[in-house]
């Protein structure tokens, strides 16, 4: 089959055929979040299907995993659920065994209201607290368990985010039948490619087979979240979800492949131009390396060194600090092989190491973009690696010094 075509939709996550989400309030967020004077975003989100769903997903590699992390990988390797619970300003993460028996309190609860399927649950916010189990089991009481509210549902998880992040793409094959898939996600800070701080939830009717579910999954998740940075920090909740409930009937690997990738990317994206307090998306591309283990760990280090963001939001064209942190990071390289361009201006080779008046005026015109690329050609091999990182500004440590607060 493999020819297809995809039409971006408004609306998230509604688009997907027999799913339901909905958000509520319980006292949890009490300030605003980037809404109107009145309005509060809900704190306690959900996502359901009408039949139970198989269920991918890829975890943060940060050795203390939160608690909702370790619930779900109690159900063991292969499972259904028909149920996702969020919380927003709680990580329910560092909390021990108590943390994963406060889950089981709430998803008791949830039982008693309405039958649910091994659900599942993942948390956002603050590192270290139990969370409010009696708020949290309130919301079944107010909760619509038959909406389509994903504008709701993304606003509900967002924590430093500026804005929500959804997507959906409807797509069409060519026997006339076509799929639908959707994902919302939040993430601002803590943000480093192992895989960032972030929550994304996948829907999709596609009738797709377990077994590509989770290879695909893992190969997006490589082209995308974890090749971003905001901070070099990674933390304790990161987790990407993928589920299907067949629904369509319809599948294509080609094409779900694809845009499950292009899905992906596009959130990423978001978040890293939603880096707190960020200015620039900033690609960074190191190729000629001998391996590419050592390009993606000169890539990497460059998306995360803190000297070379400060550089970004200065809006500095010091391609030294670009050579440094290529030295530091331990791979191949020689000086006099190295090339360094910012989009298509070379300013560092071998033969030219000083920028004149001319390129110095062309670096600072192309570092005012919100979006630019530096390429550093190690010229060595044939290896390359592409990630992503943001400026470091100044609001960036106001938001994080008043976390708390």
């Amino acid at each position: 089959m493999s020819n297809y075509t995809v039409l971006p939709l408004e609306g998230g996550l509604a688009n997907v055929k027999g799913f339901f989400c909905d958000a509520v309030n319980v006292g949890m967020r009490t300030n605003p979040a980037n809404s109107g004077p009145t309005d509060v975003d809900g704190d306690v989100a959900f996502i359901r299907s009408e039949v139970p769903c198989d269920i991918s997903a890829v975890f943060t590699s940060n050795t203390f995993q939160a608690a909702p992390i370790k619930h779900f990988q109690r159900y063991g390797k292969e499972f259904q659920t028909d149920f996702v619970l969020v919380n927003a300003k709680n990580a329910n993460a560092m909390t021990g065994e108590k943390g994963i028996e406060d889950i089981d309190m709430i998803m008791s609860t949830l039982q008693q209201k309405r039958k649910v399927t091994n659900p599942v649950m993942s948390s956002t916010g603050v590192i270290g607290y139990r969370l409010p189990v009696d708020k949290i089991c309130s919301a079944f009481d107010t909760l619509d368990f038959n909406a389509k509210h994903s504008s709701k549902t993304a606003r509900a998880i967002m924590t430093t985010d500026s804005f929500k992040k959804e997507l959906a793409y409807r797509v069409e094959l060519s026997n006339g039948t076509h799929f639908n898939i959707a994902a919302i996600c939040k993430g601002a800070g803590m943000i480093n490619p192992a895989m960032a701080t972030m929550l994304c939830f996948i829907i999709t009717d596609a009738d797709i087979p377990k077994p590509e579910m989770d290879s695909l999954l893992t190969e997006g998740t490589g082209q995308s979240f974890n090749r971003i940075s905001v901070d070099g920090d990674t933390s304790t909740n990161d987790t990407v979800m993928l589920l299907a409930n067949r629904q369509s009937g319809t599948y294509d690997k080609k094409a779900f492949a694809g845009v499950l990738d292009t899905l992906m990317f596009e959130l990423a994206m978001m978040i890293l131009k939603d880096g707190e307090g960020a200015n620039k998306l900033v690609a960074f591309e190191v190729k000629g390396a001998l391996t590419e283990a050592e390009a993606q760990k000169a890539s990497r280090a460059l998306s995360n060194s803190l000297l070379v963001k400060t550089a970004l939001f200065g809006e500095d064209p010091n391609w030294g600090r670009i050579a440094s942190t290529i030295g530091a990071s331990g791979i191949s390289c020689d000086e006099t092989k190295l090339t360094i361009h910012y989009d298509d201006l070379l300013i560092y080779s071998d033969t030219f190491r000083e920028l004149d008046k001319e390129r110095e005026e062309e670096a600072y015109r192309i570092m005012k973009q919100e979006q630019f690329k530096v390429t550093c050609d190690i010229g060595l091999g044939d290896a390359s690696f592409t990630s992503y990182g943001c400026d470091l500004s100044y609001e960036y440590v106001k938001i994080n010094a008043e976390y708390r607060t």
